[in-house]
């Protein structure tokens, strides 16, 4: 994805810049089939931004300006600088992608989610209700092992396309060499107690080993997501 993200911000910079060059030297405005690139430009990059980064960033503000130029769709010589300053974001956006920049934000960004998450749980189970905070527990563990197994280019899913669960994501990342057998067992462990939950064996198991899952999976986060 990131792959065909990339090829997609270099196609709009390419465009973006041979019409900031044939603007650059045209005493008169550029004609239908050029408006109709720089709309195109636009609104895929609009697209891209929106969906990397959000309406609150610093990039969509940069972009809404580009795009509020009065009449944005005039080019010629002495009026093109929008058009140029979409190229200058999409050459930022290009920066992000080539620096590995935009993947630490996402992986801050994920690192936000799973402590809401843990935050749930454990309020869940402040309140009583250790069965629930045991399942939301289940869910952050398996979706913690499988962008561990991203990190490390491990399978997530079978051979038929459909995603791993816990237990061969534990087994294949251990063999991996991320972690131990004892790690591996603690995980089993857990996830047999979510298992138990969601299934409804509420009596296999107490509100202190709840706990324990708890304060397993708040470490295991911490660990192995960086």
């Amino acid at each position: 994805m990131n792959k065909l993200i990339d090829r997609e911000v270099d196609a709009l910079i390419q465009v973006g810049e041979k019409l900031s060059a044939e603007a650059a030297s045209s005493p008169s405005s550029l004609g239908n089939d050029k408006i109709q690139e720089l709309l195109s430009m636009t609104a895929r990059g609009g697209q891209i931004i929106t969906r990397l980064y959000g309406r609150d960033s610093q990039y969509f503000e940069i972009y809404q300006a580009a795009t509020k130029t009065a009449h944005f769709t005039m080019m010629h010589s002495n009026y093109y600088q929008h058009v140029s300053n979409l190229v200058g974001l999409f050459k930022g956006i290009k920066h992000d992608l080539s620096s590995g920049m935009l993947l630490n934000m996402k992986s801050l960004l994920q690192a936000e989610i799973f402590a809401d998450f843990l935050e749930m749980a454990e309020h869940l189970l402040d309140e009583g209700y250790k069965d629930a905070s045991a399942v939301i527990l289940g869910a952050v563990l398996e979706d913690s092992l499988r962008k561990v197994a991203d990190a490390h280019g491990i399978a997530t899913v079978g051979s038929k396309g459909q995603p791993l669960t816990i237990d061969p994501l534990n087994v294949a990342i251990c063999k991996a060499g991320i972690y131990g057998p004892l790690v591996q067992k603690q995980v089993t462990s857990r996830a047999n107690l979510r298992n138990d939950a969601a299934h409804g064996h509420l009596g296999d198991y107490d509100e202190a080993q709840v706990k324990q899952m708890l304060l397993f999976v708040q470490k295991f986060c911490a660990d192995y997501l960086k």
